[in-house]
């Protein structure tokens, strides 16, 4: 793994909830903004917390 760029996990579903994590891809305005900019390993982080994020979630997925 190491340095390898992570893919962006955008579906081109840019369509945020009332907390502003996208239902798309469920990372957060913040994650999706602070993408362009971040490390490999920031970009893991914000990947795994995504995923986190899917899993809780109980509306139906758009994907």
């Amino acid at each position: 793994m190491g340095n390898a760029e992570p893919a962006s996990p955008c579906i081109s579903v840019c369509l945020l909830d009332e907390n502003d994590v996208c239902l798309g891809c469920y990372r957060s305005a913040e994650e999706i903004t602070d993408w362009f900019m971040a490390s490999p390993q920031e970009k893991r982080e914000m990947l795994l917390r995504a995923a986190e994020r899917r899993q809780a979630d109980d509306k139906p997925q758009l994907r």
